[in-house]
């Protein structure tokens, strides 16, 4: 399970709180919530499998925040260059990166967001930021790390089936050590 984020506003919202857990369980979303006010949303994706997502009711705000990869191990630049990119036409969050340099999308939101539609769709963006980008991402900043892992498997016999998206680089290997 994920840690919570770092230290939430004082109390959070009662109000705020009720409302956030009924319209989850309205949504039929699957979540738990840990402490009062703070909600963990699991949505589930096709490219990122799971995206955790905290919804946290602060005394003044809405606090969204979802672990999206780890740092890059190579391509920083363009690693960046392309969250960054992206970043322009996000709707309520954005990239942004936590003290060792992971990636996570987070917003802070104003209490009146707490509506049905609003969630929804703050959910929806979460979810599609996440998956959308996710298999490129993983590209631009993992590659070696996806082609050792795919030789890796191969050598063994393993299944291929979850680097289905990163054929590109492991067909390129294969033509490359073809010639």
């Amino acid at each position: 399970m994920t840690a919570a984020p770092a230290e939430p506003e004082p109390a959070p919202s009662g109000d705020a709180a009720a409302r956030l857990d009924r319209i989850l369980a309205d949504l039929a979303v699957s979540y738990e919530s840990p402490q009062p006010g703070a909600f963990l949303v699991r949505l589930e994706g096709q490219h990122k499998l799971v995206t955790l997502t905290w919804l946290i009711a602060d005394t003044h705000s809405l606090h969204v925040e979802a672990f999206f990869c780890r740092q890059p191990d190579e391509n920083h630049a363009e690693f960046y260059k392309f969250l960054l990119e992206r970043g322009s036409r996000m709707f309520g969050i954005h990239f942004a990166l936590d003290p060792v340099g992971d990636v996570h999308l987070v917003g802070r939101l104003p209490l009146a967001t707490i509506s049905p539609d609003e969630i929804d769709r703050l959910l929806g963006c979460v979810l599609s930021y996440s998956d959308e980008n996710f298999d490129q991402a993983l590209m631009i900043g993992f590659a070696d790390s996806i082609r050792r892992e795919h030789a890796w498997r191969v050598k063994r016999g393993e299944s291929l089936a979850s680097l289905r998206a990163f054929t590109r680089l492991t067909d390129q290997d294969a033509g490359q050590h073809a010639s």
